[in-house]
């Protein structure tokens, strides 16, 4: 035999020999996902940890090692966690999996958590999560990436890399259950004149479910820039008007409104007195145990006509020491609605002020076929007396909108459009439409219907003026699920030309998760804006944007 082939048969072997000894190969994958991390949250997840045991035997997870490069301050967290899930990709506080990996760990740079896991063959997944302190401040980041991690025994162990994302730090305003209230929903913001952040929702008190129920319109107060809270008050309470119990007179789809010309707030939302029921009849004899419902967009569940019984009403509640107190709910359905519409509402949100004063909420309804509709309802008199615009399409069911005043003194109507449920091409777009006259005419803007795609939802539009430096800048702000499907994804774009572009590269991503998608956009400061948001992580979230973040180039 030459010597060449000893020398290959020799090279052969040796690698079947490295073969049969080689150490089993750990594939170890981690991700970050863009979610809030929320002051009041006890677990907040930063990182998933994947880890594929390769094999026939198991492995001892003894420890994980982590650097919180990209994360703003230290001193923002409280503890650290990790938790083993199983098989489960999801962080689910129910799941029975779910336990707890070593002890909590203190936050500095580097971080090591020891524990004692056994994980067979296969794949388990583990989450970083963390705990903020009730001082972290709502303008830093939060950043983890997965160094090392350490078995029983050596062990070739293969880390993915990733780029470090930073999650933006928020703050839970409402969490499930919370206060004695199942859900809070439909979110509203605004800044008083006095700067105190006024935040309000709907307490849906038993159920997450929309009207009827028993719903009041929730309120809580920031006076240091959205840091800290007041504990929830009530603005509007409907009671057991009529004999009826609180759960036929729920009052929801709340929107504010602050005239900073005479220091006055106001609060419109839409009181449903009983049911009315599918074929338009109003329902006698409901008691405390009465399991009726209906809902006032479906079928016949409000009617032509004015009366209580006949229609569900547009009520008014104003304030007028910095939301502290509010007066007695005002029925205005008279002055705002036509006779032969089906249902006259606000639009959640908020309302504006325009230039000469005037007080402008955005509104929406069903019309006499019961077609939904949106427009505007606006007072010229200091909020005496209010009047309502013509719809603003008429080929295209729209329903919640929001309302700001361009450069040109012109009103942009921007609304959730029917046609987009289920259009995933190039005409799925939130309907967009400008009036000169106070809503007498309507025109439909050039990004109507391609250039900010929806998945049918409730979505915010603000202006913000604001100085930058020396120089008066505005920028107009959107939100909302940045989805054409799902509402997941809840993002803030901005437009520097009056809605005309959208440009990819001022896109915020705050919540890549699915939730109920509902938001609200107000100035906290002119350096600071500020969003009120239905997020994955918790019933209702506040966050806090510099917006330095929006350069102009």
């Amino acid at each position: 035999m030459s010597i060449y082939k000893i020398s290959l048969l020799i090279y052969v072997f040796g690698i079947f020999f490295h073969l049969s000894i080689a150490k089993p190969v750990i594939q170890i994958e981690q991700t970050q996902f863009q979610v809030p991390i929320l002051i009041g949250k006890p677990v907040n997840p930063v990182l998933r940890i994947k880890i594929t045991i390769e094999g026939t035997k198991p492995h001892q997870l003894k420890a994980l090692s982590l650097q919180t490069q990209g994360t703003t301050a230290i001193q923002d967290l409280n503890t650290v966690e990790v938790y083993y899930t199983g098989k489960d990709t999801l962080l689910n506080k129910m799941s029975t999996a779910l336990k707890l990996f070593g002890k909590k760990a203190n936050p500095k740079a580097n971080i090591t958590l020891e524990g004692d896991t056994e994980l067979n063959p296969g794949i388990h997944y583990l989450w970083v999560t963390c705990r903020l302190t009730d001082q972290a401040n709502l303008l830093h980041k939060i950043a983890f990436q997965l160094e090392d991690v350490h078995f029983n025994e050596s062990t070739d162990v293969r880390i993915t890399d990733r780029p470090i994302m930073e999650q933006r730090i928020g703050i839970a305003i409402h969490q499930r259950m919370e206060n004695g209230i199942h859900t809070a929903r439909i979110p509203g913001l605004a800044v008083t004149p006095k700067g105190t952040l006024l935040a309000i929702f709907d307490a849906r008190r038993e159920s997450s479910r929309d009207l009827q129920g028993d719903i009041d319109i929730g309120l809580r107060r920031s006076t240091n820039g959205g840091q800290t809270w007041e504990p929830l008050t009530i603005a509007m309470d409907m009671g057991k008007w009529g004999g009826l119990p609180e759960k036929f007179n729920g009052v929801s789809d709340a929107c504010i409104l602050v005239d900073k010309n005479s220091n006055t707030i106001y609060i419109a939302a839409l009181w449903m007195h009983g049911i009315i029921d599918k074929d338009g009849q109003w329902v006698k004899g409901l008691k405390e145990n009465s399991d009726h419902w209906n809902h006032q967009w479906k079928n016949k569940g409000s009617q032509p006509g004015f009366g209580i019984k006949q229609t569900s009403q547009f009520m008014l509640v104003k304030s007028t020491d910095d939301g502290k107190t509010w007066s007695k709910p005002l029925n205005i359905t008279k002055m705002c609605k036509k006779k032969d519409w089906w249902l006259f509402a606000p639009a959640p949100g908020n309302g504006i002020v325009l230039n000469d004063g005037t007080l402008v909420f955005p509104t929406q309804g069903r019309d006499s076929l019961g077609t939904p509709f949106s427009t505007i309802t606006y007072s010229k008199d200091s909020g005496k007396t209010w009047q309502t615009a013509k719809r603003a399409l008429n080929e295209v069911a729209t329903t919640e909108c929001a309302v700001v005043q361009l450069a040109d003194r012109s009103l942009m109507l921007n609304m959730r459009a029917n046609k987009n449920k289920g259009e995933i091409g190039s005409n799925n777009g939130r309907a967009v439409c400008v009036t000169r006259d106070m809503g007498k005419t309507w025109t439909q803007h050039p990004s109507a219907f391609h250039a900010l795609p929806e998945p049918v939802c409730m979505a915010s539009l603000y202006k913000h003026s604001f100085m930058d430096p020396g120089k008066q800048r505005h920028l107009l702000l959107f939100s909302n699920p940045n989805s054409k499907t799902d509402r997941d994804h809840l993002t803030i774009k901005v437009s520097t030309n009056d809605g005309q572009t959208w440009p990819q590269k001022y896109w915020v991503l705050l919540d890549e998760w699915k939730g109920r998608g509902y938001s609200c956009i107000a100035a906290v400061d002119e350096q600071h804006i500020g969003i009120l948001y239905e997020s994955s992580q918790a019933d209702m979230v506040f966050q806090k944007i510099a917006v330095s973040e929006w350069p102009e180039k």
